[in-house]
């Protein structure tokens, strides 16, 4: 059975569960004794949950009046994890948060905050149910994320929840779009360089009793399996 770390979050159960349901051991990982150097050659695969915002500084800009910093520490070391995981070729799942940890290790830049550097962009922050379907992505064909979503697409078109107030503005080294809202915010990145390297903005780990986006983890999970067997 596969390794899967996770870096702690606030709401781990849906993510560990999700791992778990598609064939993955976990490994929640501790800031202070694991090293991302260590991991990456301890387990077979790293999961980078949801979260609070990256420091801004980090990617070269000022810090917006919404911005709400992540647990300290937190920044540092999973941008550390996703550049030893993109080194190694470990594979990586990011999600909400975790995308955008992903995009700024490879140099890219995010939208602070969507509301109002976006006006005219639909909702994107709906938190009251965790797995109600908040609006629409158009996935790109011939896109890992499109193969793994085509029992839900219908005419690359594929609904999700959704609780983000930022996105991926600049797109990092390596990392190409897969999905888009129809507003045009990114939803998600991918590396068609490494084994699997994805990036989702909303939260397929909600969705692990139902099962809409166990393909998602699935492929993870297989992808990890693979390096396991190394």
């Amino acid at each position: 059975m596969p390794v899967i770390a996770i870096t702690p979050c606030s709401k781990q159960h849906d993510y560990e569960e999700a791992v778990r349901r598609a064939g993955g051991d976990v490994r929640i990982l501790d800031y202070a004794t694991d090293s991302p150097a260590d991991v990456v050659g301890q387990v077979d695969g790293i999961l980078l949950p949801g979260g609070d915002d990256v420091l801004p500084s980090i990617y070269g800009a000022a810090a917006h009046p919404t911005f709400e910093p992540a647990e300290t520490g937190r920044d540092a070391y999973e941008l550390e994890l996703a550049r030893r995981a993109a080194d190694a070729d470990v594979p990586l799942f990011a999600i909400c948060r975790g995308i955008q940890v992903l995009n700024v290790a490879r140099g890219g830049t995010l939208v602070q905050d969507i509301p109002s550097e976006l006006p005219d962009a639909m909702t994107h922050e709906i938190r009251d149910t965790p797995h109600a379907i908040a609006h629409d992505i158009w996935v790109s064909e011939g896109t890992l994320l499109h193969t793994l979503l085509r029992d839900r697409i219908e005419a690359d078109v594929c609904p999700v929840n959704s609780r983000h107030h930022q996105a991926v503005r600049t797109v990092g080294t390596g990392l190409v779009v897969s999905a888009t809202a129809p507003d045009g915010v990114i939803e998600a990145v991918e590396d068609p360089g490494k084994r699997f390297c994805l990036g989702v903005q909303w939260h397929p780990e909600n969705f692990y009793r139902t099962g809409e986006f166990r393909a998602l983890f699935e492929a993870f999970i297989a992808a990890a399996q693979k390096r396991s067997n190394r």
